[in-house]
Formats: structure tokens, sequence, C-alpha cells
């Protein structure tokens, strides 16, 4: 899971241009996405394989796509240091 909510990760932040994408903003989006989207844990190639396949299903995508897209509105407004104008 943690490899597709990075790959929606860039996709939604090419939408926010005003928020930070330090590595410290880009891991505390991430965390907060992952922590609302169930685990899909894999400890074989085959495994994740079978995640990949479920990104075919539209819902699938569009509940990431809303959980990134939450944790980026939550990390822009509540950024764990200063931001600099």
């Amino acid at each position: 899971m943690e490899v597709c909510v990075k790959e929606f990760l860039d996709d939604v932040l090419k939408k926010y241009p005003d928020v930070c994408q330090c590595d410290q903003c880009r891991s505390d989006i991430a965390a907060l996405a992952l922590n609302n989207l169930p685990p899909k844990y894999t400890t074989t190639d085959l495994g994740q394989i079978y995640s990949k396949i479920e990104l075919l299903d539209s819902q699938h995508r569009t509940d990431i796509y809303k959980a990134v897209t939450q944790a980026v509105e939550c990390v822009r407004k509540n950024p764990r240091h200063e931001i600099k104008k």
C-alpha cells in the first residue's frame, strides 16, 4: 500500500503547488493517508502483484486518492515545521 500512496502523492501534490514538499511533509502526508486506509501487508512478490491488481478497481483508486488528498490538506494546515515565505 505504501508504494501506491507514494505514487498517488506525486500526482496529488502537482495540484497543490503551495504545499511544502520537503521530506518531512511528504512523510507526514504518506503516514496520514496510510493510517486512513485498510492495511495491505504482503510478504511475497505474488502478494505485491495482487495488491497492484487491486488498483485496477476504480473504488480502490478513489479511496487512495481521497486519503492522500485529505492528508495533504491536513499537513498544509498543520505542518510540523515553520513555512518560509
